[in-house]
């Protein structure tokens, strides 16, 4: 992956967090797995909804993938609380350079540095990089 890419990746990543109503960290999930392999990138979300909600103290989370709302975009989803439907991450899914990059942000309020930890302890992930 050239650094071009990835510093652009970075950078859009780094607008997402920009001051809103709650404070967000993120995190930038570089894949090994193909453009095809949409099944195995679901599986790996599915997993990384597991690890925020973990680090995030809000209980375990359930995803919401937009289908109802136009304010969504393809290959958008958020993690919800299952008590309260409370904001828990975000992320976009895309394919850069034939492998999946998946975007994750969430509240700062997490333990930034644990998810990020296991995110990298993941199968087929090639790097983590964190947003900021």
């Amino acid at each position: 992956m050239s650094e071009t890419i990835d510093d652009d990746l970075y950078q859009r990543t780094l607008a997402l967090l920009e001051p809103g109503d709650i404070e967000l960290v993120g995190a930038i999930v570089h894949t090994d797995l193909s453009g095809r392999e949409d099944l195995e990138m679901q599986e790996m979300t599915v997993a990384i909804n597991e690890i925020i909600a973990d680090h995030a103290g809000k209980g375990d989370a359930w995803i919401y993938a937009g289908n109802d709302d136009t304010d969504f975009s393809s290959n958008q989803f958020q993690g919800l609380s299952v008590d309260d439907d409370e904001f828990v991450w975000e992320c976009q899914q895309l394919v850069r350079d034939g492998t999946f990059d998946l975007v994750f942000y969430y509240e700062a309020t997490a333990d930034h540095d644990a998810i990020v930890a296991d995110l990298e302890a993941l199968d087929n992930v090639e790097k983590v990089t964190p947003v900021p």
